[in-house]
């Protein structure tokens, strides 16, 4: 058995494959740090998947590097579904210091944080910058089209299948965890902060 970004945090027992997640939360705030963004929420997937956590911890080390303090206030924690993104999101959006910019833990839920953007009359990327997670065909359908983080999800298949295959036929595996790289996919969704 080889599992595909293995939800719980035990990733020792069987040989895994799976994204670079912290990476990826590094390289989105990364992103909308380079465009201006200083105030940037994030509403997580569901945390206790270790994905999730680690996309946050990328999160939080991007903005020490850029020298801006953790904000508790700036992140929710979702459940990955387009409800979750209307309720955290909007959440984040009430603020009395609301954020420039979210990130959210999934593009379905991404989708909901255009919903409660919309719902409060705020237009992206104009007045709020929004990046999802994993690529899905919704991110080219919506408007404005998401800016992702692309998930390897064919090579991840890939890998897992040839470790599996090597493992049924009685050979070791070199490497029993492989993480192989998302990508950012920039968009339409994501803009300098207006001044």
């Amino acid at each position: 058995m080889v599992m595909i970004d293995p939800l719980g945090v035990d990733t020792e027992s069987f040989p895994n494959v799976s994204a670079t997640d912290w990476d990826a939360g590094r390289d989105a705030t990364e992103h909308l740090l380079s465009l201006g963004h200083r105030r940037i929420g994030f509403v997580t997937g569901p945390i206790d998947q270790a994905c999730h956590q680690d996309r946050l911890d990328g999160y939080f080390s991007a903005l020490g590097r850029a020298g801006i303090q953790q904000d508790p206030d700036l992140v929710r924690v979702g459940d990955s579904l387009v409800d979750g993104g209307v309720a955290r999101g909007g959440e984040l959006l009430d603020l009395d210091a609301s954020p420039t910019a979210i990130i959210s833990g999934s593009d379905e839920q991404a989708y909901g944080v255009y919903q409660a953007a919309r719902a409060r009359g705020l237009s992206i990327p104009h007045d709020l910058s929004v990046v999802g997670f994993d690529d899905v065909e919704l991110c080219q359908w919506v408007t404005p089209q998401l800016t992702t983080m692309r998930q390897p999800l064919e090579g991840m298949a890939t890998e897992a299948t040839r470790m599996a295959i090597a493992i049924s036929r009685g050979h070791g595996v070199a490497n029993s965890r492989v993480q192989l790289a998302s990508e950012l996919v920039v968009r339409e969704s994501t803009a300098p902060p207006r001044k």
